[in-house]
């Protein structure tokens, strides 16, 4: 039987379509401007993500945090005291510092902060992932936490911005104190790429300025400066590398001359042109596919 073509009204489809997009974003929206923190939240999840919607947020549960073990962190053991030490400080209560980790890509910054959970957790450390991009809702964020008794660590990952970035002046205040007073309870542990946080410091046009560069450096100092511990990751030894290469081996229960592993991890690193934890891990992961693949192993899930 043959059926008449169906007529559709695609601009009554598409109207249809946005004012029931509308009606989302304002659910989302009020829903947002009412959130409120229940607190057993803390009881029951250890890690959290900090949820940006337009001028609201909210916190959201981890429910796998990595739960990274130093032990397994190589070449930085005199870093990771003193993050324990600063963070031991913290959770019972006694002055800590906000600390900043700069220095090269792959080299355990983030590893070496979400690392503190592990021993930290039962004694009431809660961490929180806020993106560089949500800073400037941290007065919100320290609103929501101020009172809980917990202590957080506030963790940002590859910081770098300029002055002009809607969060600048919202994470200078936390770091050096504004108006409000400081939160006991709350520290910023963050990572940069750069050894340097200088901010924007001068105009587009420089004739414009009638102060030296170098008079209005010393007065502006960069937001690394805020942070009472700065702690900086310099390039990996090939020894370090190569310990780390042979430690996850192990882990994997690969088996493979020595020799030969090390020429292949050498080979790897430098075709990448680094030698850090990062890619020590991804040239362990990529020799235990092809080792599976050729019957050498067993698969990561037997």
């Amino acid at each position: 039987m043959d059926m008449e073509p169906l007529e559709i009204d695609w601009n009554y489809v598409v109207e249809r379509l946005d004012r029931i997009l509308d009606l989302g974003e304002e659910h989302l929206t009020r829903s947002l401007v009412e959130y409120q923190l229940e607190p057993t939240i803390f009881r029951d999840y250890i890690a959290f993500r900090w949820i940006q919607h337009q001028e609201n947020g909210y916190l959201a549960e981890v429910a796998y945090p990595n739960m990274v073990d130093h032990d397994d962190l190589f070449g930085i053991d005199r870093i990771l005291e003193t993050l324990r030490r600063n963070t031991a400080q913290f959770v019972q209560h006694y002055p800590a510092n906000n600390i900043l980790l700069w220095g090269e890509r792959g080299s355990g910054k983030s590893s070496a902060i979400k690392g503190l959970l592990n021993p930290f957790f039962q004694d009431g450390l809660r961490l929180i992932e806020v993106h560089k991009e949500d800073l400037f809702q941290l007065p919100q964020i320290t609103s929501l936490l101020r009172e809980q008794p917990y202590r957080f660590l506030l963790f940002c990952d590859d910081l770098s911005f300029g002055e002009q970035d809607p969060g600048y002046r919202e994470l200078k205040a936390l770091l050096d104190g504004g108006i409000e007073e400081p939160s006991e309870n709350i520290l910023l542990y963050a990572t940069s790429n750069r050894c340097h946080l200088r901010t924007e410091l001068f105009s587009d046009n420089l004739d414009d300025q009638e102060i030296h560069p170098k008079e209005a450096l010393a007065e502006k100092p960069s937001l690394a400066d805020c942070f009472g511990i700065s702690l900086g990751f310099t390039p990996m030894s090939q020894p370090i590398y190569l310990e780390i290469v042979h430690y996850l081996a192990q882990q994997r229960r690969l088996i493979m001359d020595s020799k030969e592993l090390n020429q292949a991890a050498l080979s790897w690193s430098k075709e990448r042109s680094c030698r850090s934890g990062r890619v020590a891990k991804q040239f362990i992961d990529d020799l235990s596919g092809r080792m599976a693949m050729a019957g050498k192993i067993a698969p990561l899930s037997e």
